[in-house]
């Protein structure tokens, strides 16, 4: 508790009296005191200001990007244009200012020390293996979707998230602009496909094993073979699920030896990092996450993907996936 003291009104506002010692004396030791005061609770309000201290230097070391300091917002914010590759829109080309600039700021946290958001401007061969070593390093991917039309070479945009110490979250950013430089120091242009070659013209996908991967049975058509998992949730008031749309799906065409699958996740917020990581360590590539409604609850988002392998691998794959969500609607 701090004490407080008074002196009399001369002695604040005015000279000492000069005829007493005591009055003297008790304006220079009141002085000292007061100042003494004033000295620590400034200091103790510019130490609690400066907690918890973004490390702008720390931050741009880890990271190897500079960046800027927005004492207002108290965040800091590195990026790098991406100009590695020219793009155009609609055959025109654009540079990194027109929305083609990676980014992630750093901010005091909410549960832990400190925060951090971002946006990666990513082409299509890096998306997936930039996704995989975000999650490795304790980095959320939220949202994965596209900007333009007739961009050319195709343009995503990956948002990351995360909690946690400043250098871990720097680290786990400076990870992804290292995945990024290696993949296009092996090809400098972007590519076309995953490379897996083209599939069989017929399909004959053994359904009956596909449904025994899942525990239910699907649809059949020339081959192919489809599995729906219907969900539920509530807009206004109202019902709606499987038939217009909340569902998790795989579809899957090819042969059991050389098949794709293709398919969507209808996905509760809290679970969508462990169906991402489950998918990835699965070789499934991520193609979309986003929303298709708005209102409803409980809140959902969808996550398309595509795989390609043995048919029986990729049905296990998903199905490992929709173990992890699947008693969330219920």
């Amino acid at each position: 508790m701090i004490q407080m003291f008074t002196l009399p009104y001369d002695v604040l506002l005015g000279e000492p009296p000069t005829n007493s010692l005591f009055f003297s004396l008790l304006y220079v030791f009141g002085t000292i005191a007061a100042s003494a005061f004033f000295l620590w609770y400034g200091g103790t309000i510019a130490a609690a200001a400066a907690e918890p201290g973004l490390d702008a230097a720390m931050i741009e070391s880890i990271t190897g990007l500079k960046g800027v300091l927005n004492e207002k917002e108290n965040t800091f914010k590195v990026s790098e244009p991406r100009s590695d590759v020219p793009i155009t829109v609609e055959q025109a080309r654009l540079a990194p200012f027109m929305g083609f600039t990676s980014w992630a700021a750093f901010a005091p946290g909410m549960k832990e020390e400190f925060m951090l958001m971002g946006d990666m401007v990513l082409f299509e061969d890096e998306v997936n293996p930039v996704m995989s070593v975000a999650l490795d390093n304790g980095l959320l991917v939220t949202a994965l979707h596209n900007h333009f039309f007739f961009d050319e070479p195709k343009v995503y945009f990956m948002h990351i998230g995360g909690e946690g110490p400043a250098d871990e979250l720097a680290e786990g950013v400076r990870v992804i602009f290292e995945k990024v430089k290696e993949i296009r120091a092996t090809t400098a242009q972007p590519a076309k496909t995953f490379g897996s070659g083209q599939l069989p013209e017929k399909s004959s996908i053994d359904g009956e094993a596909i449904g025994q991967v899942f525990g239910q049975k699907g649809d059949a058509n020339n081959g192919m073979y489809k599995v729906t998992i219907g969900r539920e949730v509530e807009m206004d008031g109202h019902k709606v699920g499987n038939t217009t749309g909340v569902n998790t799906w795989a579809a899957f065409a090819g042969t059991q030896d050389d098949a794709l699958v293709v398919g969507d996740f209808a996905i509760l917020g809290n679970k969508l990092q462990t169906v991402l990581k489950t998918l990835r360590g699965a070789n499934i590539n991520i193609v979309a996450i986003r929303q298709h409604m708005t209102g409803e609850n409980p809140r959902t988002m969808f996550l398309h993907y595509y795989g390609r392998g043995k048919a029986l691998a990729l049905a296990e794959g998903v199905k490992a996936a929709v173990n992890t969500q699947l008693l969330a609607f219920n």
